[in-house]
């Protein structure tokens, strides 16, 4: 049996580092699925289960003589970087194309929310380190930033602030500000939703009267969503206009995808003459239906699918790397290929093909048309679900490589006696947030599906948390019951809350933000997904899901900077 002991013991082999690693991953993964009332930790767990295997090799007095961990610190340390590297660029490669858009019309305010939840965050750790850590010592502040991150449940900052940590050469004397992560984390779970809650009761929120403000926004303001109808040209103003001309008159954006002329149906194109008794089935926005038939003419019921018609209609999807980034104005799908675009469906969501809308890998297409201008539109697009079932490794890793090296950049500011560095946690998330937005542009397809992006994320994450959890576990306990653990509990707490209530308050009365938008606001700006699932859990409609996704680029963004800014400004 000294084969199996060896396993567990013989800290310096490959075979050791792997089933160590295993262990805490899937113990700490199904540890992660159990809930407490609704909420559950999930792969966080690991951090935790990485805590208690660190604890017992050093009980055991089983460890790696350069530390004294469970492995060599060398591999832990590289897989840690490289599982933060992984998990930011990925998510950077998520919120990068929603990233800039996110500062539009009611983003502003939801962002300005976020912001000041984020500066109060750190605030209030500053106030509290002022007044109850011992600021001589020069790992009281490394302690209270990994407090701060674990009041606000946000793993990357911890990542980003280590890893400033290791870039000013800190000597933290055995301490690890996982451990001031792991006693506030548990509580900052809870802190958010009990501050959310709080806020419902504060100002005085019938739950009730927020469902009905949404849905009265909701008829009242209707989104560009397409909206499809059959007309009958009766306005002889535009008799002997065309298609373009009658775009130009109208001031509003449509596409016609069935038109009937003199018992003939066909797909027009912008110089398709148009006459008083034609009819036509049209898309457009719908708060731009009302104008559309004031203009044109009276409303028919017309069966289009039942008429002997060679029209077509396809959803097609875009795959071929060549038209990502393309407008629909570039591409000419009705003059140069007969067909019109009726919309457009990106990740869940249906949108009007507006001519300046650009195109990105992964779209769907409406099209209508000819059958034999229909398949040539496919072929142009691609339509091939095997290519998007092979994510684009090669560009991944390219981005990395850029990533680390724009991270290793110095920045030098005054005052600051060691030059700032965004490092291997900010350079990765900017470069793939630019790639995300702008990657198109320089003929770089980033795409990969969400659930290839969703497995490199969690990989990249519970490799991070197990690393650290290890790392953390030989002198956790220590921490706790001889040090300031207790004090890391309560301090998370008030930096959990004091922030939401302050904020919220002022979202709710200042910006008359909706309850179950606030909601996901707030569980945005905290990077929180238990908190997010309890929002989706009280309300009925999206728009916790809406104020979550609007303010979560930003919110992650700024978390990773301003921790190793914290670090960098006022440690070195």
């Amino acid at each position: 049996m000294d084969w199996l002991q060896s396993l567990f013991v013989n800290t310096g082999s490959v075979a050791h580092i792997v089933v160590l690693y295993c262990l805490v991953i899937s113990i700490g993964v199904m540890l992660g699925k159990i809930k407490f009332g609704s909420i559950s930790l999930g792969v966080t767990f690991v951090l935790f289960a990485g805590i208690v295997m660190g604890h017992l090799y050093n009980v055991a007095g089983v460890g790696d003589a350069d530390g004294g961990y469970a492995c060599p610190a060398k591999v832990l340390t590289f897989i840690q970087d490289f599982g933060l590297i992984l998990f930011v660029y990925c998510i950077g490669l998520q919120v990068g194309p929603g990233f800039f858009q996110s500062f539009k019309k009611d983003g502003v305010q939801m962002n300005l929310v976020t912001i000041g939840i984020v500066l109060l965050n750190v605030a209030t750790m500053l106030v509290l380190y002022y007044l109850v850590f011992d600021t001589n010592d020069r790992t009281s502040l490394p302690m209270a930033v990994g407090v701060l991150y674990g009041a606000v449940t946000n793993t990357p900052g911890l990542g980003a602030a280590q890893e400033a940590i290791n870039t000013l050469g800190l000597d933290m004397q055995g301490q690890n500000i996982a451990s001031g992560y792991a006693c506030a984390y548990p509580l900052g779970v809870v802190g958010i939703i009990g501050a959310t809650i709080a806020i419902r009761y504060i100002c005085r929120i019938k739950l009730e009267k927020e469902e009905e403000q949404i849905r009265k926004n909701q008829e009242d303001n209707p989104h560009a969503k397409p909206h499809h109808m059959s007309l009958r040209v009766d306005n002889h103003a535009i008799e002997g206009k065309t298609v373009e001309q009658l775009n130009q008159f109208l001031g509003r954006t449509f596409v016609i995808t069935h038109y009937r002329h003199n018992g003939e149906i066909f797909t027009p194109n912008k110089d398709t003459v148009i006459s008083v008794g034609d009819e036509m089935n049209c898309v457009c926005a719908e708060d731009d239906a009302e104008a559309m038939t004031a203009f044109v003419g009276s409303h028919i019921d017309v069966d289009w699918k039942a008429e002997q018609s060679p029209i077509i209609s396809k959803r097609i999807l875009v795959t071929q790397p060549n038209v990502n980034g393309k407008t629909f104005g570039q591409m000419h799908f009705s003059s140069m290929y007969g067909v019109n675009v009726t919309r457009i469906t990106r990740t869940g969501m249906d949108l009007f093909a507006d001519r300046s809308l650009r195109i990105q890998i992964g779209d769907r297409l409406m099209v209508v048309g000819p059958e034999d201008c229909v398949t040539r539109v496919e072929r142009l697009l691609g339509n091939s679900i095997k290519r998007l079932d092979h994510p684009n490794v090669g560009s991944i890793f390219l981005g990395i490589l850029v990533g680390i090296i724009f991270g290793s950049i110095p920045f030098q500011f005054p005052g600051m006696a060691t030059p700032l560095k965004l490092g291997l946690a900010g350079g990765p998330l900017i470069i793939a947030i630019l790639a995300g937005c702008y990657g198109y542009k320089f003929h770089i397809v980033t795409y990969t599906t969400t659930s290839a992006n969703l497995l490199l994320r969690e990989i990249g994450l519970i490799l991070f948390l197990a690393s650290v959890g290890i790392k953390a576990g030989s002198n956790f306990w220590n921490t706790v019951v001889n040090g300031d653990g207790l004090t890391y509990v309560w301090v998370g707490f008030l930096i959990t809350i004091i922030p939401i209530l302050i904020m919220g308050v002022i979202a709710r009365v200042r910006f008359k933000f909706n309850y179950f938008t606030l909601m996901g606001v707030i569980a945005g700006s905290t990077t929180d997904p238990p908190a997010l699932g309890y929002a989706n859990q009280t309300a009925n409609n999206d728009a916790a899901s809406v104020g979550y996704s609007t303010v979560y680029p930003l919110a992650m963004f700024l978390r990773i900077l301003v921790a190793q800014a914290i670090i960098l400004f006022l440690c070195a």
